[in-house]
């Protein structure tokens, strides 16, 4: 469990968080939605400990992510998965050395435990037959499965995915959102989602948090979404016109019953 208490941060006297608190489960896939600019992504910065709040907490398990040392953060880190947007995977390397990585740079294990361990990973991402291609050479959903895969190697307890589903069509977006929800379960992580993607708000969003102007305008589950009130909610999620008539239909069954 992640738990961030009063989170307040500004750049040049402008406050770009303010008073935001929340709480993420271990578990769940937690999601944090906002416009371009909200906040969100500072947010999930001041997560991580790439920047330091102004003021507040944020608690992993119950020790305090701002109070950490640079070796107590160090430790930290150890225990997190990174998923970053663009995939940010080693042209250079092939997709078994890229799952090798982390494993190379942070552990003492013999390179036949690592590469076991890698090819584990593959396989759990249904890539079991791609060890030896490189980046180029495989599709955009492909190489994110590839990221997951690197970002679990260390088997972490915290993982953090930056618009995991940016650039990829809507079906393949679908199944990279359903393997992270899969992975969370199966090996009981604290996951947060930074997206734009609506579709995953609907399909996995246990725990949502709604960032405007820096502030957590709302908070809830996806099935919360389908009955709230809050304006500027529903003018961010059902902003297209399949929304809509989503939350219409939903409106008229409930009606119904």
């Amino acid at each position: 469990m992640i738990e961030v208490k009063n989170i307040y941060k500004s750049f040049d006297g402008k406050e770009v968080l303010k008073d935001v608190s929340s709480i993420f489960d271990t578990g769940k896939t937690n999601l944090i939605i906002g416009r371009s600019g909200s906040g969100k992504t500072v947010l999930m910065k001041v997560l991580i400990g790439l920047l330091r709040p102004n003021s507040g907490q944020v608690l992993y398990d119950g020790r305090s992510l701002t109070d950490m040392k640079k070796n107590e953060l160090n430790a930290l880190r150890r225990e997190m998965g990174m998923l970053f947007q663009g995939s940010a995977l080693f042209d250079s390397m092939t997709v078994l050395e890229n799952v090798l990585f982390p494993l190379t740079m942070f552990t003492r294990e013999s390179k036949k435990d690592r590469i076991a361990r890698a090819r584990f990973c593959l396989e759990r991402v249904n890539l079991k037959d791609a060890d030896n291609l490189y980046p180029g050479e495989i599709s955009g959903g492909m190489m994110k499965r590839v990221a997951i895969a690197r970002a679990i190697a260390l088997n972490p307890k915290y993982l953090f995915c930056d618009e995991p589903n940016s650039g990829l069509d809507p079906k393949t977006a679908l199944l990279i959102d359903d393997l992270i929800n899969d992975i969370t379960k199966e090996y009981n992580m604290t996951t947060i989602i930074n997206t734009h993607d609506m579709n995953s708000v609907m399909n996995i969003g246990e725990n949502i948090i709604f960032i405007v102007d820096g502030e957590k305008a709302w908070e809830g589950t996806k099935d919360d979404i389908m009955t709230s009130t809050n304006k500027k909610l529903n003018d961010f999620v059902f902003a297209s016109d399949l929304f809509k008539k989503v939350k219409e239909l939903e409106a008229w069954n409930n009606g119904e019953n």
